[in-house]
């Protein structure tokens, strides 16, 4: 023991005799030089030993820097030249802090393992270096938001890893660079994603070599610069492009005709420049959402018939564009049409919106034109505009559409209903309901697919998707208030955010530098819908105190002092830690053992068997997976690893192992398996077991071989599901819900049904997994309120998210975008567009199927069987999905109803269907999926554009 004791108190010795002893001695005297240069430096810089001692901002590789993350720290001053000796240095992001600037000097290019560098929005001025050229590891690249003059440097053309290229608004002049034999340009890049080049003072023409068909361009931006010339016929190879902006230059001549090529594109603004011959014909991009060809000099044309092919379009801007003679009816009843501006031009006659125009229509500008007669009636919330037209009497009490009304953007997600709360100067009241100092920024996005800045449900989208990323990435994020959307003249779309902490008034610096360096960094993939964005972090002023903030710059002085105290402390306890430790080790399996007050029915030591359920040794499930080895590797998700076992007697098992951050507290995860010993039904996923053992937690289940009903629909697991399995699965799957809300005691809410927890066994029967976010209903009265919306992006109940007031019809609302999944095989969300309103969109209950062929899964009319009962299944789908709770069926209606549906197809549904997938896949694809996800939102919520 005293053998043992002296080996501890020389180690000690060692390391506190050692305190500079593991950072390079270049790498920390590159960052005194930096907090030399630095004038508000206030994170915890006062050690010796920046990678020892874990200084805020700095990460290491055993002695060397690799990384400086310090976005929206109010840093001020200027970069340091000695920045260069930090040679291993991969990651650089000092965005939003606004008083950082000054010349950003040519050391920068002696950083050759840099990645990634993100200077965004702070004071940097002067020519970007031509030693940038250097860094030809970097991948990132956003310098944007800064005042930066001078020439893009050529050089940028031998960074050939960069995939995100931002310079946008900066005051950089001249022509875009290219190659010309002897230098490098911006053509070279042929694996960049993004060209964000807009709001400078660029000049001359767009060269014709900046496009090839090579690129994997995605994001073209060179708006708001002063470009001449023409449009390169060129851009007409990149055919990966999505969104093109080349608004608000001085571009001439014809739009060239092979830019129809660009079929990928959804965002094409090509307003207020000086192009001149025909509009041109882009009836082949049917991807387009948002088109502006506003103020040009085309040719004068009647209104272009082939806008109304383009089924995807949301918002047509095209003012001050010649056009002349009536506007089609049929325009109106482009299915997803949000606004029509078509000011400033020769068009004439009657006005006509029809009878069936778009259920998102929302505005109608036509002021300044011949208009003669106005719609009689318009239903819905329309704004029409026919100022200074025919119809319109110059004096006298004119209809409200002879008015331009006032513009109204204060919108915001609606907000939960809770208790008002005043709170004290400088805080503010989160959506929740509680005071806190948020963490405030703005969104910029340059280019977004609808126009309809009331709609609620987009911002919902986007602070859901905030959340989501929070949440992954382990943010002590609480809640997200998105608010204020407004178009500003550069035609990008600016929101306010507001990022709440969770269970404190205020984050601490380390928080502030993950939220941020998650938004400058592109980490956080915005829905679909909003396009590419920048954000601009604000500066925050109310930092926690952490411990590390705390420790003086002084440690190296009382170090001494600190020694001589530890050897005589060390010498009074240790007689008396040898007897703690002994009566610890004595205790630990009753005091840390949360199993240890259960039945007394225990099959192991303290831990019971419940109702079938095993307790497993962690020894045991090591020899059941041959030691967890990748090759039983069958998942993986948010909370750990699934692995595929066999038990001794040959049975298949499924093991879901947390990883060592996920690991649940011992109370927590007994609840969990609580739960899940109470329910057996043949259409749940039961549990075999479980194991709490050398801290390690793990769940045992049956193994379902047939993978996701997601992947069955989607073609991954190579299954093909005719129309009378997919309403055999529906039912199934109903069942297992209703069995839980119903017959299960105490009844439970699931909280994320969705495709991918709905598994299919070696009969296709379909059986609802993962319970980790369950609910036990009785809990659920007596909170009435929950304390955080769980469930999946798509599927989550409106009611539920505004209200918190969990019940068993947010299931319901859940089952009932699975089932229109199961009738069009589309995820709930593609493409921004969202499941329940492309279905609702087309619908016409007078025509065959409803007029949904264009919906309806084209697997499913492959194996030639009638469609029998699909209209009675859409209708129950879309009783399912309705806003108000109590406008839903129950599961147990469900249920009957499915049953009768199948009774119409000629199927008993009584009877146990005996098909195996051997019976609906091609052998040549199988293999078998098993990848639950055990994260609170899903991951097939869609990356931005």
């Amino acid at each position: 023991m005293v053998q043992r004791a002296l080996v501890f108190v020389l180690l000690a010795l060692n390391q506190l005799l050692h305190v500079a002893g593991d950072t390079d001695p270049e790498d920390y005297n590159a960052l005194l030089s930096l907090m030399r240069s630095w004038e508000n430096l206030s994170m915890n810089w006062g050690g010796q030993d920046p990678c020892g001692e874990n200084w805020q901002g700095v990460w290491c590789s055993g002695s060397r820097v690799t990384k400086i993350i310090l976005p929206s720290m109010n840093l001020v001053g200027t970069l340091s030249d000695n920045i260069e000796q930090l040679s291993e240095l991969r990651s650089l992001d000092l965005s939003y802090n606004k008083d950082l600037g000054g010349m950003l000097l040519p050391s920068i290019g002696n950083l050759k393992k840099l990645e990634t560098l993100a200077l965004i929005d702070c004071n940097f001025y002067g020519p970007i270096p031509d030693s940038i050229g250097n860094l030809q590891q970097l991948t990132f690249l956003a310098l944007n938001s800064n005042k930066f003059s001078g020439w893009i440097p050529n050089s940028i053309g031998y960074l050939s890893n960069l995939r995100w290229l931002d310079l946008s608004e900066n005051q950089l002049e001249g022509s875009i660079p290219v190659s010309n034999g002897t230098t490098p340009g911006l053509d070279k890049l042929v694996g960049a994603k993004h060209f964000h080049l807009g709001n400078n003072k660029l000049s001359g023409g767009i060269p014709s070599q900046l496009f090839n068909s090579n690129m994997t361009l995605q994001h073209v931006l060179l708006d708001s610069n002063k470009l001449t010339g023409a449009i390169p016929e060129t851009i007409g190879l990149v055919q990966t492009l999505v969104v093109v902006r080349l608004d608000r230059n001085i571009l001439l001549g014809a739009v060239p005709s092979n830019i129809t090529n660009l079929i990928n594109v959804t965002d094409l603004l090509l307003s207020n420049n000086k192009l001149s011959g025909s509009v041109p014909n882009l009836s082949s991009m049917k991807f387009l959402t948002y088109v502006d060809m506003s103020n040009n000099s085309f040719d004068t044309s009647a209104f272009p018939e082939w806008l109304l092919s383009l089924q995807s379009l949301t918002t047509i801007i095209m003012e001050g564009t010649q056009l002349q003679g009536p506007v089609p009816v049929s325009l109106f009843s482009l299915p997803n049409l949000e606004t029509v501006v078509l000011r400033e031009n020769q068009l004439n006659g009657a006005l006509n919106l029809g009878a069936r125009y778009s259920s998102q229509l929302k505005l109608v500008d036509m002021q300044n034109n011949q208009i003669s007669e106005a719609p009689r009636v318009i239903e819905g919330n329309i704004t029409l505009i026919l100022t200074n037209n025919p119809v319109c009497p110059e004096t006298g009490e004119a209809d409200n559409y002879c008015l331009v009304p006032d513009p109204d953007t204060s919108y915001s997600v609606p907000p939960v209903k809770c208790k008002p709360i005043l709170c004290s100067s400088g805080q503010v009241s989160s959506p929740r309901c509680s005071c806190a100092y948020p963490y405030r920024g703005t969104f910029i996005f340059r280019s977004i697919s609808f126009s309809d800045l009331s709609n609620s449900s987009y911002l919902m989208a986007l602070e859901e998707g905030l959340i989501s990323t929070f949440e992954s990435n382990k943010m002590p994020v609480g809640t997200v208030s998105v608010s204020d959307p407004t178009m500003d003249s550069l035609a990008y779309l600016n929101v306010t955010t507001e990022i709440f902490p969770s269970g404190e008034d205020r984050f601490n610096r380390t928080g502030i530098t993950g939220i941020a360096f998650l938004l400058s960094n592109q980490i956080f993939k915005a829905p679909q819908m909003y396009g590419p964005y920048a954000f601009i972090g604000d500066n925050y002023d109310n930092y926690a105190v952490s411990l590390e903030q705390s420790k003086s710059s002084s440690r190296g002085i009382i170090t001494g002092a600190a020694v001589a105290g530890f050897i005589l402390l060390l010498c009074l306890v240790l007689a008396g830690f040898y007897a703690f430790r002994q009566k610890k080790r004595a205790n630990r399996a009753i005091g840390n053992n949360p199993f240890a007050q259960w039945d007394t029915d225990k099959a192991r030591g303290d831990v019971p068997q419940l109702k079938g359920a095993k307790w497993f040794s962690f020894e045991e499930l090591k020899k059941y997976t041959n030691n967890f080895s990748e090759v039983n590797e069958i998942g993986s998700g948010g909370y750990g690893k699934v692995y595929r076992g066999s038990l001794q007697m040959g049975k298949l098992i499924a093991i879901k192992r947390a990883q060592k951050e996920s690991v649940q507290g011992g109370p927590e995860f007994r609840t969990e398996i609580e739960l899940l010993s109470r329910v057996h039904h043949k259409n749940l996923v039961s549990l075999v077991g479980f194991c709490f053992d050398q801290g390690e937690q793990l769940l045992v289940y049956e193994f379902v071989p047939n993978g996701t009903l997601r992947d069955a629909l989607s073609g991954k697991s190579g299954i093909r599901l005719d129309w009378i399995k997919r309403l055999e699965i529906s039912l199934g799957a109903a069942r297992g819900i209703a069995y839980l809300h119903e017959f299960a005691n105490p009844p439970i809410i699931h909280r994320d049904i969705k495709s991918t927890n709905i598994l299919l066994d070696k009969h296709l029967t379909a059986k609802v997994a993962d319970f980790g976010l369950s609910k036990i209903m009785g809990d659920c009265e007596k909170s009435h309120v929950s304390t955080q919306v769980k469930g999946t992006v798509g599927y989550l109940d409106p009611d539920y998210y505004m209200t918190q007031q969990l019940t068993e019809k947010s299931d319901v609302y859940s089952f009932g975008v699975v089932m229109l999944e199961i009738m069009t095989g589309r995820r709930p969300i593609e493409k921004g567009k969202y499941i329940v309103r492309e279905v609702r969109m087309p619908m016409d209950k007078t025509k065959d199927l409803y007029n949904l062929h264009e919906i309806l899964d084209q697997a499913i009319a492959d194996f030639g069987i009638a469609l029998k009962g699909l209209e009675k299944f859409v209708d129950l789908a879309l009783r399912c999905v309705e806003d108000s709770g109590a406008e839903r069926p129950t599961m147990g209606e469900v249920v009957k109803e499915i049953e009768n549906i199948m009774q119409l197809a000629g199927v008993n549904p009584r009877t146990e269907s005996t098909a195996t997938s051997e019976t609906y896949e091609d052998a040549s694809m199988r293999h078998h999926p098993y990848n639950p996800e055990f994260f609170p939102y899903s991951a097939d919520f869609p990356h931005p554009r």
